[in-house]
């Protein structure tokens, strides 16, 4: 399984409508075959900082993802939304401690 993680920081004049393109395409997202899991988080001191964390089943499905009319159509309205360049991560899990 892959986790990717991405942290986004937005205009703060721009989070409600990244809030609305989120809600509108997270189904469709989590719906996306490969898609295991999905969430939204948000700073907890940086109103304006979102992170995506989703599990894939592994690098094709996120690829497959990544190069879907899906994420160009949520992508081409969410860039233009930044006040600073995301950054991504894939990773893998190796414990979890409860």
């Amino acid at each position: 399984m892959l986790i990717r993680t991405v942290r986004m920081t937005f205009e703060e004049r721009n989070v409600k409508e990244f809030l609305e393109i989120f809600e509108e395409s997270k189904q469709s997202i989590k719906g996306f075959e490969g898609c295991l899991h999905l969430e939204l988080l948000q700073d907890y001191h940086l109103p304006n900082v979102f992170l995506t964390y989703s599990h894939w089943e592994n690098d094709g499905a996120l690829d497959n993802y990544r190069h879907s009319d899906l994420f160009e159509k949520v992508w081409a309205k969410t860039k233009p939304l930044f006040s600073d360049k995301p950054v991504a991560f894939s990773s893998q899990r190796l414990q979890t401690i409860d």
